[in-house]
């Protein structure tokens, strides 16, 4: 990722933040007076966040329609049931969300497979969109990953993976 590239994520999240449209994540956390890892992971993930959230935000969309339309993507046709079982959305909320999606033009219901059967897909703009949101999230872990090697970056996953897994407990 360039400089550009992250001066504009940045400035973006700057100019959303002064503006009240994503809150101040840190204004409740405490901090420290050592800065551990934990709290750097903490920090770390708390402006990540907040930077998926940009071109959200920028687009009119919610947090978690990006789920629906890289869902979408993958599954083409997929029903509201499906939807709901994978994203643990259910009833109205789901509904509304859709509609919404549907509304703005990025979701449509169409009869897809042998037997026609009505599911959701996305239609070409919110392919586009999603490509941005993909690219969006490429580029963050690009930031996150630079200086590591393929190796690393493997041992950095798992150690996530199991420090995740422990947490659920």
């Amino acid at each position: 990722m360039s400089r550009l590239g992250r001066a504009s994520i940045n400035d973006r999240i700057a100019l959303l933040s002064q503006n009240q449209e994503v809150p101040n994540i840190f204004d409740a956390m405490s901090k420290p007076k050592a800065r551990s890892t934990l709290y750097r992971l903490i920090e770390a993930g708390q402006l990540t966040h907040k930077a998926l959230l940009v071109p959200l935000i920028e687009r009119g969309l919610e947090p978690g329609d990006d789920a629906v339309l890289f869902m979408l993507h993958n599954r083409l046709g997929a029903t509201e049931a499906e939807l709901a079982g994978e994203l643990g959305i259910e009833g109205e909320a789901l509904g509304t969300r859709i509609g919404r999606l549907v509304e703005r033009d990025l979701v449509a219901r169409r009869a897809v497979g042998p037997d026609l059967t009505e599911g959701l897909a996305l239609t070409d703009r919110g392919e586009r969109i999603r490509e941005v949101l993909t690219a969006n999230w490429e580029e963050l872990e690009a930031a996150l990953f630079g200086e590591l090697g393929k190796k690393e970056r493997k041992a950095l996953g798992k150690t996530l993976e199991r420090f995740v897994e422990l947490l659920r407990l």
